[in-house]
């Protein structure tokens, strides 16, 4: 007994030394830039390449290629290779990526290069790879190079790679500030709510925005009562399982809303945002997801509020 106590003891140091392991960073990589015809078709290829290989990384979930070239096509984002910080951070709110990955092919001097960029969807921070290979039909051995250097890049760097997450109650009082002595509108709050392959039980998405704008002032009509709300936000959410590392659970989570006045059929606006939540349940990560998602809708949606009150 003394020697199991003594074994439960140093796991229990060790565990408060080193801390529990940081959740994944949900990552996307883009088809990378090519320089020459002897590159045609490779960027696609190189992405591909190394999309397989990042995947089996503990520290990794990634969007599935599908999903990306889906949302690229919709919004007509020609990438390729070519991200800049402000077209990254319209990436991640539209897939919920932390993290893009892509870069360029070239040749020069008989060699060839992949450079690699590591590209931040929140803070904005770049950071690059360079390995080099033996021809064009090398790609993969390009990728086998870059693999482990941008792991190493993630695992080391991950802490300026993600914003700091912005507590819940400061939100609040930010958003205070924005409504503070200006009127404001009554508001209902609507929105269909589905976690693929799981049954609903409660409505996240709604609730996080009702809570909030009672916190921030409004009056919040039950869309039961049948009284009409000076304004609607109304729209659907889901959220759905993207991937598992040991016992952690990553979801995702998109909402799209849209703000109108009931009495007019104004449409004030129309919105969406996407976000990622790691927990051991994959319903509690579900949930989060969605609550993280509607109160960065919220940042947009409050300032809408407050001018359709106060014209």
């Amino acid at each position: 007994m003394k020697r199991l106590l003594a074994i439960l003891f140093a796991a229990a140091t060790l565990a408060v030394a080193y801390g529990d392991p940081p959740p994944p960073l949900t990552a996307a990589v883009l088809d990378f830039q090519v320089s020459g015809k002897d590159f045609e078709k490779k960027g696609a290829e190189a992405a591909v390449l190394l999309n397989a290989k990042l995947s089996a990384a503990p520290s990794l979930i990634l969007v599935e290629r599908q999903e990306i070239d889906k949302i690229l096509g919709e919004q007509e984002l020609g990438l390729s290779g070519n991200v800049t910080p402000d077209t990254a951070a319209k990436v991640g709110q539209l897939t919920g990526a932390k993290v893009l990955i892509t870069g360029r092919l070239f040749g020069a001097d008989n060699k060839y290069f992949a450079v690699a960029k590591i590209i931040s969807t929140e803070t904005g921070r770049v950071y690059g790879e360079t390995a080099t290979f033996a021809s064009p039909d090398a790609v993969e051995a390009a990728a086998n190079e870059l693999t482990p250097k941008i792991i190493a890049v993630i695992e080391k760097r991950g802490d300026t790679l993600v914003a700091k997450v912005e507590d819940p109650a400061a939100r609040i009082e930010r958003l205070k500030k924005l409504v503070e002595g200006k009127k404001l509108p009554s508001v209902s709050v609507q929105i269909a709510e589905q976690h693929l392959g799981r049954a609903v039980i409660d409505p996240a998405t709604q609730t996080e925005m009702k809570l909030a704008l009672q916190k921030l002032g409004f009056e919040v009509i039950d869309s039961a009562s049948g009284k009409q709300p000076d304004v609607a936000i109304s729209g659907e959410a889901f959220s759905e399982m993207a991937g598992r590392r040991a016992n952690l659970i990553s979801c995702r989570s998109r909402v799209e809303i849209k703000v109108s006045q009931p009495a007019t059929g104004k449409l004030l606006l129309a919105d969406r945002q996407t976000d990622v939540a790691v927990d051991l349940a994959e319903h509690i990560a579900g949930k989060t997801a969605l609550e993280n998602a509607a109160l960065k809708l919220m940042d947009r949606v409050v300032p809408v509020l407050t001018a359709a009150a106060n014209p």
